[in-house]
């Protein structure tokens, strides 16, 4: 599972939304969390007493920019290594590999430049570098990217976002909309886990098992942002958070979903995305 909860969960006006964001995360009970916008996470004791209420240990990356991102990791699995990623994110990006029974699984969390597609696209770079590195095939990475996706067009999308946020989503011709950090991740072998199940890409790219129900989704049952209820004026309706894997790791999805409903709407201004895997530990 992969989510923005924004802001740490609490905002500098208006209620705490800590407890709605623990509700969702024991009512899905992932083996792993991949989590965006640790605002104040850093501070001692604090992300120690989230991952408490929801069973979960805890990989923290800092930032000298931006907010903390993490991992979350449920027993019995097992945590080989941990460490952030030692590149200059504008907000960070946190690596865990883990013991299943097929060989390590890589994890990067991370949530990439709010503002520039330029500079999204170089902390994708990064990202990529990361993966290749990575021993074996196993390779997720997770997270708010900010970015479009380049299967889809946009145009409509992008010209109803206010002109201040209009221009986070195109390119300096003011024209063209910016997707190329998405497209260089996939452009470096991974698999868009959403478009894997909802039957948009290649169905013997990655094996072929996953649940028909999802076959032929419409764009919109994947959109991450805005929450109904919980903010999110920079946002027209978008596809902003994914879940991208290796062939090898795509090969074993079994199903892709965007959680919404009840307290999702309320907990952060972007929903979670659920991946399940054919995967044990080891």
């Amino acid at each position: 599972m992969s989510w923005n909860i924004r802001t740490g969960g609490r905002d500098r006006t208006g209620p705490d939304r800590r407890d709605l964001v623990c509700r969702v995360v024991a009512a899905q009970a992932p083996d792993v969390l991949a989590v965006q916008e640790l605002r104040g996470f850093d501070r001692p004791g604090v992300l120690a007493g989230f991952a408490d209420r929801v069973g979960m240990r805890p990989y923290l990356a800092r930032t000298c920019f931006g907010q903390p991102v993490a991992v979350l990791v449920r027993p019995p699995w097992r945590t080989r290594s941990a460490g952030p990623v030692r590149r200059p994110f504008h907000h960070a990006a946190q690596r865990v590999e883990l013991a299943t029974a097929a060989g390590p699984l890589i994890v990067l969390s991370t949530h990439l430049d709010p503002y520039t597609g330029l500079r999204r696209r170089v902390e994708a770079g990064w990202l990529a570098g990361a993966v290749r590195r990575a021993p074996g095939g196993l390779a997720l990475v997770a997270g708010d990217l900010n970015t479009l996706d380049p299967g889809t067009e946009h145009a409509d999308r992008v010209a109803r976002l206010p002109a201040a946020y209009r221009r986070r989503h195109l390119r300096r011709d003011g024209r063209t909309v910016e997707t190329r950090a998405v497209a260089r991740l996939l452009a470096a072998g991974l698999v868009d886990l959403w478009t894997r199940a909802a039957g948009l890409a290649d169905p013997t790219r990655a094996g072929g098992a996953v649940d028909p129900t999802h076959a032929g989704e419409p764009v919109e049952a994947g959109l991450t942002a805005p929450t109904r209820h919980g903010g999110g004026v920079e946002f027209s309706g978008m596809r902003l958070d994914y879940l991208l894997g290796t062939p090898a790791l795509a090969a074993r999805l079994r199903d892709f979903h965007v959680v919404r409903g009840g307290d999702t709407e309320y907990a952060s201004d972007h929903y979670p995305v659920v991946a399940e895997l054919d995967l044990d530990p080891a």
